[in-house]
Parts: C-alpha cells; sequence; structure tokens
C-alpha cells in the first residue's frame, strides 16, 4: 500500500515547490511518512550552508502529505496553523532525510513532529499544527 501512496504523493506535487526542490518520498502510510532530497546548489543559501528553507519544506511538506493520508474520510483538506523548528546542524552536501509522526490526530486539528538528518546526524526538529477542513 505504501507504494501506491507513494506513487500518488509524487504525481501530486509535479509542478509544485516539493518537485523542483527534489523532494522524494520513500515510505508513506497513515500517522507516518519519510522522504528526503540530495543538496544541491539551488538548496544552499548565500552563506553556503544548507538553506534553512530547504529543510522547512521538506519537513513541512511531510507533514502535510502525512495528514492528507491521514485525515478522516469527510474532510475535504488540511491547512497548516502553526509550525515551529529548531535547527541543530547543517550540511553542504549529501542526503537529507526527513521522517514525520502525527503525535495527535484529532477530528479538528493533527499536530505532527518530524526530524530531519543527515549522515545520521540531526538537523533540525519541526512540529506543526493542521487544521482539518470539512465540506460547507
Amino acid at each position: 500500500m505504501t507504494t501506491d501512496i507513494v506513487a500518488a504523493l509524487t504525481e501530486r506535487q509535479k509542478g509544485r515547490l516539493p518537485d523542483y526542490l527534489g523532494m522524494e518520498w520513500l515510505e508513506a502510510r497513515s500517522g507516518y511518512i519519510k522522504g528526503r532530497f540530495i543538496v544541491t546548489p539551488h538548496h544552499i543559501a548565500p552563506n553556503t550552508y544548507l538553506h534553512a528553507a530547504s529543510i522547512v519544506t521538506l519537513l513541512d511538506t511531510a507533514c502535510g502529505y502525512g495528514c492528507f493520508i491521514s485525515k478522516p474520510a469527510e474532510a475535504s483538506g488540511f491547512t497548516t496553523v502553526e509550525l515551529k523548528t529548531n535547527f541543530l546542524g547543517t550540511t553542504r552536501e549529501g542526503e537529507v532525510v526527513g521522517e514525520a509522526r502525527m503525535v495527535h490526530g484529532g477530528r479538528t486539528t493533527q499536530v505532527w513532529d518530524a526530524e530531519a538528518k543527515h549522515e545520521g546526524k540531526t538537523l533540525a526538529l519541526f512540529r506543526c499544527t493542521q487544521m482539518i477542513l470539512y465540506p460547507k
């Protein structure tokens, strides 16, 4: 089942920011998602280190996709209402892997925790709240 979900998420992002930044999804199921990108020059900030927005994009997208595949069946969508990132490290090359887990799955909100790593070293801790949307 995870292969079908990964393929659907990959198709969903075509032509959008996650696609432009080379986000790839490795595993996805209700309550959990794992993805990555390979650091290339467009991920680097003018200070020559990984741009913080590259990590935020990976983790926010992971949490958003996780919410999308985990939302209640009657929900029509979701939107991010809050996010927080603590940066603990950086890199200039290699693979950045992000994992996200749902820590609260209510009818009106979901809370997700995520972590970005490079070669086993934590680069960032991330938490976000998603508001679940319903048809009017």
